[in-house]
This record gives structure tokens, C-alpha cells and sequence, in this order.
């Protein structure tokens, strides 16, 4: 393909130059110079007596042609200098071989050259002939821009290690996973104000691990255990611009990783508190699994307590407690003004004794360390007392990320609060699949042999004429599978916003752009046909060009919903047009919203058609069905067990609750320390 490509490349240089070259010298052989020097007051009082002469409309016409040129001069400039600018910053990613890699490519060459000096030229195997529809050049992937560093993540307000954003991914899976367990499916109504959207700095964690190989372990950096290996014995204060920000990290990390480690446990002050979270300190500081000091000296009582406990958010006040499990580790954060000299000596003597890793946010009598913006701590003592770089957080950031791991608010949701809408899938002209009766045989899904076909549920591919059609770029496929979920379509803030959370719109749109073009122009290539529109800044699929199995879902859900005859065949026909969840195979934030709001549609048909049905054995069949499709959800499993009791059968009955616990077990929904987390986002 490059020699194919050069040739053209070499003519659009020369256009460009004898573009550029030839207006100037052109105007100025017949021409010359737009200005001659200044005019005279003659030339001028001439001028204003008669200004439309011939020899003033050929120099205004000249020095119009004149400023044309220089705009297209000042247009191929700028170009230039973007595209030097893209250049460099791509060299400046490049990573350059170690000198050892370099040796061994080095002797690895020496070899290979040996070895072909004398060997035998050999034709090539031949590939294998591809098919056509699957046959793409292989693309560049997609700039992550600024959503990975290093071995750790960079969002909107600060940088956390990978260690600690996988565990924050986690818990944000488990709010979800919690949401569907808590669930109650309704007949008539139902009840989605837990379906917000999580916090927008956490969906920025997903996105940027959802689009990221996993490093491997060696590289990944444990937040804790580094600040941990680095402090010294008897507390460090930190200053400098990165002091609040990484006690902001410390914070957050020493909670999330309680759901790892147990043993962690973190006690802090209310002054220490509302510095590092402010206005949310009060509310949410009350649902954080931490301890509380209104002051040093009650500080030094529960660290000494925390000392005989293996948990001293639940325990702290026991003092016949038996001694702490071992490995339990306490973290305590201080304001620089907490207390006076007396009480901070008190402090220190306990963190001595009881082996706490003790940070105070500004000057501290003991060791006093300076804190850069990027995370590192520096010891003035040390020439070389940089250690590894630390969780750093602005109050947004880290207000969003507590949120995921705070206890849920006792007060209730004000009714009067607007429910976030969330959009249906469904097509303008929604075709119900065709019915099949008791006596024929119930058949597949028919895909068109013209129109290409989009399924969604499931691992989301875009098939045309049967055959899966390659789409090179991850945010592509996002944009396919966001459009179909959006059948009214969407304009570019939207589309940047679930594809980028957290990073600014304005370096996104051109990256948005090239990812519609490709996408648009592989599968005119592949059918011919202009799959998405783009009118008034919005993009949609057309339905008159793309079928797509969730709009035959949506159009089944609804006819199930309001038929009142042949219902178990409406019902069937659900069931055949879910073989997955909406993207199962995929992690984008954005998808977990409509997701499990497809879900609870198929939930509450299932629980009014097994609550409308007199024959226990159906009842439970319908039940058993809902289960297939939410495993997790504890109305079903209830409905299904009192279904089974009435049929006299508790011994199914029993081992059905039994295989439900040990469902959450597994997932992490039922460990003890999970129960902490919030089942549910309060906005």
C-alpha cells in the first residue's frame, strides 16, 4: 500500500507549493509590490474627491488578492505546525528500547544475518484467503489521551494507582450487582430512581481499565503498601501542593482496600476530615467505614483500642477484646491543627507502640516531608528521597469515589425528586417477530440477506449478509452499540461523554470524527448502504438500512406487556429474543443504566404473568425462567420459593435458597465486609 500511496502524496506536495508560490509571483511580475510607500496629501484629497478611478479598484483588487493569499498561506501553516505537533507528541509516547533490549536486538540481528548469509531462499507461505466482509487493514488503536499513565490512572482531578482503581472498578460492579438484588420487580409499576448513573470520576475509572491491558503484577502499584514501605516510624507531616491531594488518595485507598484487606482500618479527625473533603465532610464522612476523633486525646484512646481489635470501626469501644489479628494495620490522618504539643506527643507515643502509620496534613514535630502535585514525597534528608508515587485526588474526585463505598444514607429519597430518564430501545417502525403457535415448529431469528444486521445482545457484532463485519476501532463499535440503545440518536457532547467520561470534549471531537468516518465508510465499502444519518448534529441508525435484534426485544417486551390472549407464547417470544444481556462481553459505564433497565422490563412480565398464573408448576417455570436471566435478583428467588413450597416440595425449596446464597458468595454481593458498601447511588 505505500507504493501505491507515495505517488500521491508527491503531487499533492507539488499542488500545494506551486499553490503557494505562483499567486506572489504572478502579481508580482504584472503587478508588483501592493504598496508603494504611503500616499501623499494630494493622492489622498484626490482620493476623496473621486475614490472609484481605475487605478484605485486595481489596487484594491490587488491587495484583496493579495490578503487571499496570505489566508491560504496561514492555512497550510497552522496545518504544518498541528501535524509536527501530533508527530512529536507520538515520539515523545514512542517507548525507546532499554540497553539491554537494544543488545539483544542487536545480537539478535548479528544471528539472523549469519544464518541467511547461507540459507536457501524460500517462497513465503501463502495466507489464507479471507472473506471479504471480515477482510480489514489492521488500524492504529485508539488514544487512550490521557487516561493512562504509567502504571496507574489518570482522571479528571487527579491519578490513582491500578491496584487501586481495579478496586474501585470492583465496587463499582458490586453496586450494581447489589441494585439487581434488591430489586422489586412491580406488575404495574416500577420503580428505577436506584438507575442513576455512578459518579462521573468513577465511570472514568471503568472506561479507561475497560480500554487498557491489564500490566502485569510486578508493575501495578499497591497505594497502602507503598505509603506503608516509605513513612517512617512515628508519623511524617507532608506539605507543599501535593499534601491535601494525597491525603485525599490515602484516603480513598485505605477504604477501598478494606474489601481486600479487612485488617485495614483508618481513624481520623473531623478537623483532618472536613480539610480534605470539605462541604461533603459532614454528610458523607458519617457513611464512610472510618473512626471518627472529635479530638487527639480521643484519637489516642481508640488507636490504643484499635490495638485489641481487629476492626475498630465496629468494635473500637472494646476493651476486653482479644488481640488484634495479626497483620491489621492502622492508618491515622491528622490536621496541621489538631491539638496542641502535648496531645501530638501523645500521639506519636501511640502510633510507637502500636505500630500505626501516622500522616498529618501540614507541619508535624517529628519528620516533615514536602509533597508534590503528581504524588511523589520527597525527604529533605536524602539526596535521592523520591518514593513511589501516591494516590492524588482533588475534592470532586474523591467525594465521587467515596460515594461507591459509603454506607447508604438512612434518610429517604425525597419522592418529589425528578427520576432520571433513561432511553428505550426500539425502532421508529418496531416489527414484532413473527408468532409461532403450539402446532409449528418455533423458529430462529431471521436475519436479512440485504440489510445489515446489528446484535447487541450479547457480544456486539454488525453482520452483513451472515458474516461479521470487522470494525478496527473500540470506540466504533462503542458508537454503533450507543446509537441502537439511543433510537432518537445522539449529538457529539453526548457520544464523547459516554465514550471519554472525564475527559474534556474539545481534544475528543476530532478523535469522535475519525471514528465515524472509518466506521461509516467500512460499511458503505461492505453494503453500500449509509447505515447512520447525521441531520442537526445528531446521528442515528436508519431503520430503513440496519436491523438490530434489540428493537425486536423492545417490540416484544411491549406486546407481552398489554397482550391478554396467548400470553406464555408472547412470553416465549421474550425469552427468544434475549439470548444475553445488552453487551455482555463489554465493561463501558454508560452500558450498566440500560442494561439492567432492559432487564427489569423482562423481570416484571415475568413476576405478572407467574403472579396472574393458578398452576403452581408454571407459576415456578415462569419464575425459574426470570431467574435464568437475573441470577442475583432476591424477589425472584423468593417468589419461586414459595412457589415450590406450595407445591409441597421444601426440599427443592431449600436447596434453591441455599444455591442463591452461595451465588452472592461468589459474586462478593454476601461477604460480610461488602455489606458496608451502598447497594444503591443517592443523588
Amino acid at each position: 500500500m505505500a507504493e501505491v500511496r507515495w505517488p500521491r502524496q508527491l503531487m499533492s506536495l507539488l499542488f500545494v507549493l506551486a499553490l503557494l508560490t505562483s499567486p506572489p509571483v504572478v502579481l508580482l511580475l504584472l503587478i508588483g509590490p501592493p504598496v508603494r510607500g504611503w500616499p501623499s496629501m494630494e493622492q489622498a484629497r484626490e482620493w476623496v474627491q473621486e475614490p472609484l478611478t481605475e487605478q484605485t479598484l486595481a489596487g484594491a483588487l490587488t491587495i484583496g488578492a493579495w490578503l487571499l493569499w496570505l489566508m491560504l498561506a496561514y492555512t497550510v501553516a497552522m496545518r504544518v505546525l498541528v501535524r509536527l505537533r501530533e508527530t512529536s507528541a507520538w515520539l515523545r509516547r514512542l517507548p525507546l528500547p532499554t540497553p539491554l533490549q537494544a543488545t539483544a536486538s542487536g545480537m539478535a540481528g548479528a544471528a539472523v544475518f549469519g544464518v541467511t548469509t547461507n540459507a536457501l531462499t524460500t517462497a513465503p507461505p501463502q495466507p489464507p484467503e479471507a472473506s471479504p466482509v471480515a477482510l480489514q487493514d489492521e488500524p492504529p488503536p485508539d488514544d487512550p489521551g490521557e487516561a493512562t499513565h504509567d502504571d496507574g490512572i489518570e482522571v479528571s482531578g487527579g491519578w490513582l494507582p491500578r491496584d487501586a482503581a481495579e478496586q474501585l472498578a470492583a465496587a463499582a460492579a458490586l453496586v450494581w450487582l447489589r441494585r439487581r438484588r434488591d430489586y422489586q420487580p412491580r406488575p404495574t409499576s416500577r420503580d428505577d430512581t436506584d438507575l442513576a448513573p455512578l459518579p462521573p470520576t468513577v465511570a472514568a475509572v471503568q472506561a479507561a481499565l475497560a480500554d487498557t491491558p491489564t500490566p502485569p503484577a510486578a508493575l501495578t502499584t499497591n497505594g497502602i503498601s507503598a505509603l506503608v514501605e516509605v513513612l517512617p516510624a512515628g508519623g511524617v507531616g507532608l506539605t507543599g501542593p501535593g499534601a491535601l491531594p494525597i491525603g485525599r488518595g490515602m484516603l480513598v485507598t485505605a477504604l477501598i482496600a478494606r474489601n481486600r484487606h479487612p485488617t485495614t482500618s483508618l481513624i481520623t479527625t473531623k478537623a483532618a476530615l472536613a480539610s480534605l473533603l470539605g462541604p461533603a465532610a459532614e454528610t458523607l464522612g458519617r457513611r464512610l467505614p472510618l473512626t471518627i476523633a472529635d479530638s487527639l486525646d480521643e484519637l489516642v484512646r481508640l488507636v490504643h483500642a484499635a490495638n485489641h481489635s481487629a476492626d475498630p470501626y465496629t468494635t473500637m469501644q472494646r476493651q476486653d477484646a482479644a488481640p488484634r489479628e495479626a497483620g491489621h494495620r492502622q492508618i491515622v490522618l491528622l490536621d496541621e491543627g489538631d491539638g496542641d504539643e502535648t496531645q501530638v506527643k501523645h500521639v506519636v507515643e501511640a502510633s510507637v507502640a502500636t505500630a500505626a502509620v501516622v500522616v498529618a496534613l501540614g507541619d508535624w514535630p517529628g519528620p516533615t516531608w514536602h509533597a508534590d502535585s503528581a504524588g511523589y514525597l520527597h525527604d529533605p534528608h536524602q539526596a535521592d528521597g523520591n518514593g513511589p508515587r501516591l494516590c492524588v485526588l482533588d475534592q470532586t474526585a474523591a467525594t465521587d469515589l467515596l460515594t461507591i463505598i459509603a454506607l447508604p444514607d438512612p434518610a429517604p429519597p425525597d419522592p418529589t425528586t425528578p427520576r432520571s430518564s433513561l432511553p428505550r430501545a426500539g425502532s421508529p417502525d418496531p416489527r414484532l417477530p413473527r408468532q409461532a403457535t403450539r402446532h409449528e415448529p418455533r423458529l430462529q431469528p431471521h436475519v436479512p440477506r440485504q440489510r445489515p444486521y446489528l446484535r447487541v445482545l450479547g457480544d456486539p457484532q454488525l453482520l452483513i449478509d451472515g458474516e461479521p463485519l470487522a470494525i478496527r476501532r473500540s470506540a466504533a463499535l462503542q458508537i454503533l452499540v450507543y446509537l441502537a440503545t439511543h433510537p432518537t440518536g445522539a449529538d457529539t457532547a453526548q457520544l464523547t461523554d459516554a465514550i471519554w467520561p472525564g475527559l474534556p470534549r474539545r481534544s475528543l471531537t476530532g478523535r469522535l470524527y475519525t471514528a465515524l468516518s472509518d466506521l461509516r465508510g467500512t460499511i458503505r465499502a461492505a453494503c453500500g448502504l449509509h447505515v447512520i444519518d447525521h441531520v442537526d448534529d445528531r446521528y442515528r441508525l436508519n431503520p430503513a438500512h440496519v436491523d438490530v435484534d434489540l428493537w425486536h426485544l423492545d417490540a416484544a417486551i411491549d406486546h407481552a406487556a398489554t397482550t391478554r390472549i396467548n400470553t406464555s407464547t408472547a412470553w416465549q417470544a421474550v425469552l427468544d429474543a434475549y439470548p444475553a444481556d445488552l453487551a455482555a462481553t463489554r465493561t463501558w459505564p454508560w452500558l450498566d443504566p440500560i442494561r439492567e433497565a432492559t432487564r427489569r422490563r423482562i423481570l416484571d412480565i415475568c413476576v405478572s404473568l407467574a403472579t396472574a398464573e393458578p398452576d403452581s408448576h408454571q407459576a415456578f417455570q415462569l419464575l425459574q425462567a426470570g431467574i435464568r436471566i437475573d441470577p442475583y435478583n432476591a424477589d425472584l428467588h423468593k417468589h419461586a420459593s414459595r412457589a415450590l413450597t406450595a407445591l409441597g416440595n421444601h426440599e427443592a425449596a431449600a436447596e434453591l435458597h441455599d444455591h442463591y446464597r452461595q451465588t452472592l458468595t461468589r459474586a462478593g454481593v454476601d461477604d460480610p465486609a461488602s455489606h458496608r458498601l451502598s447497594p444503591t447511588i443517592q443523588q
